[in-house]
């Protein structure tokens, strides 16, 4: 039998059809056989339609336009900011992509993972030195790196949950997903 929380979010899916009710976007190398990975379980075992990229998705290349699509397919985002998030373009090509595209707030959900909000939203700490490293380097457009300072600062800005505050990362996921799925049943 499905919870209140499960049928207000089948129903409110109904209304609007999407191919995905979740976008994932995190940096595998620091969640993604953990954290991000349990995560995607317990929304996929709740008959949430989640959408995570592939592992083995060929690295250093332009993202890939079925990423873009797929975050235009997708009703909310969830972002997982770790440590290294900064220093991947796709990362970042990606967020910028998920705060144009879904304008409301209501839609983007944040978690902090292992790292300070106000270090994500002032650009300090390893997001201040990966933006630094993306200026120096050559292949980098300066317009884009200012888009992902802007991105960043957004999302920053935005309540999330910080992995600082729960004393284990089961306790923040369960805590996640039940405001998530009482603050999707709203909307």
């Amino acid at each position: 039998m499905a919870s209140s929380s499960q049928r207000a979010f089948t129903s409110a899916t109904a209304v609007c059809s999407w191919k995905y009710e979740v976008f994932l976007s995190f940096r595998g190398e620091d969640t993604r056989s953990g954290f991000t990975d349990y995560l995607y379980k317990q929304l996929d075992w709740r008959g949430i339609r989640t959408f995570r990229d592939d592992p083995d998705l060929q690295r250093g290349a332009d993202i890939n336009p079925e990423l873009l699509t797929a975050i235009e397919q997708s009703r909310f985002a969830i972002i997982v900011l770790s440590t290294n998030y900064a220093s991947s373009s796709w990362c970042l090509r990606e967020l910028t992509h998920i705060v144009q595209s879904m304008k409301e707030k209501e839609r983007i959900f944040p978690i902090f993972y292992d790292v300070d909000p106000s270090d994500v939203r002032h650009q300090r700490g390893s997001f201040g030195t990966a933006l630094i490293n993306h200026e120096r380097n050559c292949g980098e457009d300066r317009e884009e790196v200012l888009e992902w300072r802007n991105a960043l600062k957004k999302v920053a800005d935005l309540a999330g949950w910080n992995s600082k505050d729960y004393r284990y990362d089961t306790e923040l996921i369960h805590i996640f997903i039940v405001r998530f799925l009482g603050d999707i049943g709203r909307t």
